[in-house]
């Protein structure tokens, strides 16, 4: 008799050949393009600290980038969100300026001064780059779809070095509470040969030290679940107030250049005034020192401010670096507040105000993981789903659709950035 199972197994061999080899092309391009830029990055950030009247020049710098995407990149400057409307309801290959254009954008943004990430040039440059494949090798909709999902999966395991979180970003940020488990092994094969690629050109990631993380008690339990509820609440604070900056700007400034001029002078002045660039750029020195020692309690307010007018009015890069920072900072200060160690907090801080922001809590646990060993994996976990729960039907990607909502009832596939209408709408049909 014969075994259907063996037959099954041997038509998988074609798929996973056919896989294997796309995912790792993607990821070879991802990869690479994610060690030229963090290596970039690496060479302005220390120009930039070293020459610190250039601040100066940011509203220039604004306009320019500003300029370019208004006369070349009108169709990709929607972004992370491009992709994943692209994802969701394919249409037309990503333009392949897109990973030009956000890699001088961000390098431009981080040159002069701005607070912006790296996540969003990584991710928009591995998606666009993988899209290129498309045609090349005639791939129908659900294949394009997936070979996108590869590519934003190695763009995030590239640029943090984090291949498991990577690949479950790459499959979590489409929709919340639902994940795409058809593309799972071109995820993850994309994601950990990308960082394979970093690593192989010599890209050096940030070593966080968690040096005390207590047993688990009620206690390190109930203060974890404060943590997260406020973790949550800051995510969303962060979310709503970046894309309302933005809608203010595109209703009040019709000339799209002049809105980071606009920011890029409020930069420049409060740098000025403070007399401190310890709020601009990626912060990663801040981020370590909040693993190693107590922090004023006001730092998080302070990279949320600067981080919020920059994304706010439209400087490139991304958002998930400065969350990590908001978040650390945030975590350190409740330490005292919660009895627990300040290491531990600002880990937890670190992962979990992503999580809520993102809709992004098992890639976010994951992650924490990575960065900071098992041990602390069931308190990431708890602070990063509560986080995500209290975080609301929010985020920073607003083409993310709704697979299972979080608590109330919300249509199945309806965007973030369709909420406000689907809630008025309701509210007319009660009042009628």
């Amino acid at each position: 008799m014969k075994n259907p199972f063996r037959f099954e197994q041997i038509a998988l061999l074609p798929y996973m050949a056919k896989w294997l080899a796309l995912a790792s092309l993607v990821a070879v391009l991802a990869g690479t393009a994610s060690a030229l830029f963090l290596f970039s990055l690496d060479i302005v950030t220390a120009w930039r600290l070293a020459h610190p009247p250039i601040i100066w020049l940011l509203p220039v710098a604004g306009f320019m980038v500003g300029w370019i995407y208004l006369h070349l990149g009108k169709n990709v400057e929607a972004g992370n969100n491009l992709i994943i409307d692209e994802i969701h309801d394919p249409k037309k290959v990503i333009p392949l300026r897109m990973a030009p254009l956000v890699l001088i954008g961000t390098i431009t943004s981080h040159l002069f001064g701005a607070s912006v990430g790296r996540e969003g040039t990584a991710v928009q440059m591995g998606a666009s780059l993988a899209d290129q494949c498309t045609h090349v090798f005639r791939l129908a909709k659900k294949q394009r779809r997936i070979l996108i999902m590869a590519g934003i999966s190695a763009g995030f395991a590239s640029v943090f070095g984090t291949p498991l979180a990577g690949a479950i970003f790459g499959l979590e940020v489409l929709m919340i509470g639902r994940m795409r488990y058809d593309a799972i092994l071109p995820c993850f094969i994309a994601a950990i040969i990308a960082d394979q690629v970093g690593l192989l050109l010599g890209v050096h990631h940030t070593h966080y030290v968690v040096s005390d993380i207590p047993a688990i008690s009620v206690w390190s339990l109930t203060a974890t679940l404060i943590a997260g509820i406020l973790f949550g609440m800051v995510g969303m604070l962060f979310a709503n107030a970046t894309h309302g900056l933005s809608d203010f700007m595109k209703k009040h400034i019709r000339y799209a250049p002049l809105r980071p001029f606009i920011g890029g002078t409020i930069v420049a002045v409060a740098v000025y005034a403070l007399g401190t660039q310890r709020y601009i750029g990626l912060g990663i020195p801040t981020i370590i020192e909040s693993f190693q020692q107590p922090l004023p309690w006001h730092d998080f307010l302070g990279k949320m401010a600067f981080t919020i007018t920059s994304l706010g009015t439209g400087f490139k890069g991304g958002e998930v670096t400065p969350l990590f920072y908001i978040g650390a900072t945030l975590g350190n200060a409740l330490a005292p507040l919660l009895h627990l160690p300040f290491p531990m907090l600002a880990a937890l801080g670190f992962v979990a105000v992503f999580a809520g922001a993102a809709n992004t809590p098992i890639a976010s646990t994951v992650m924490a993981i990575e960065l900071f060993g098992p041990t602390i994996g069931s308190y990431a976990a708890l602070a990063c789903v509560i986080s995500y729960v209290f975080s609301g039907h929010t985020g920073i990607y607003r083409a993310q659709r709704v697979g299972h909502s979080k608590h109330r009832y919300l249509p199945e596939g309806l965007k973030l950035s369709e909420l406000d209408a689907y809630r008025k709408r309701r509210g007319q049909q009660s009042d009628d």
